[in-house]
């Protein structure tokens, strides 16, 4: 059994027990939690993850210029990331998959749906 660890970056704490909860659900998937972009980078300067699980809307940094600034550097720009968002429009989710976003899912969350987003990305079974 191949273990997997995955980033969380959301600046709602409400929103990220949230998201921490269903990701449970994966068996063997650790979970790291970062409070905005900023804090996502540092966690990605110091450890690698197998995905990263992103908010849009946060303050300072924001999920699509974290997006951007993962897909620039080397180390990281082959892991999958998921966007989830209140933005549901399509030049919203355009804009995220053009950045290199791998998926992208509007709130109000259903954890069933992220937890087979985050499956299908690790090619869980």
């Amino acid at each position: 059994m191949s273990e997997y660890s995955c980033l969380i970056v959301e600046d709602s704490p409400m929103m990220r027990q949230l998201l921490v909860f269903a990701l449970a659900r994966i068996k063997n998937l650790r979970v790291t939690e970062a409070d905005d972009g900023v804090d996502g980078l540092r966690k990605l300067a110091s450890a690698s993850y197998d995905i990263i699980v992103t908010d849009i809307n946060m303050p300072i940094m924001d999920g699509l210029k974290l997006v951007k600034r993962v897909r620039s550097d080397p180390a990281h720009k082959d892991t999958p990331i998921v966007i989830i968002t209140t933005e549901g429009s399509q030049e919203d989710r355009q804009r995220a998959l053009q950045l290199g976003a791998n998926a992208y899912i509007t709130k109000p969350i259903q954890a069933p749906q992220v937890i087979a987003t985050v499956k299908e990305l690790l090619k869980i079974d």
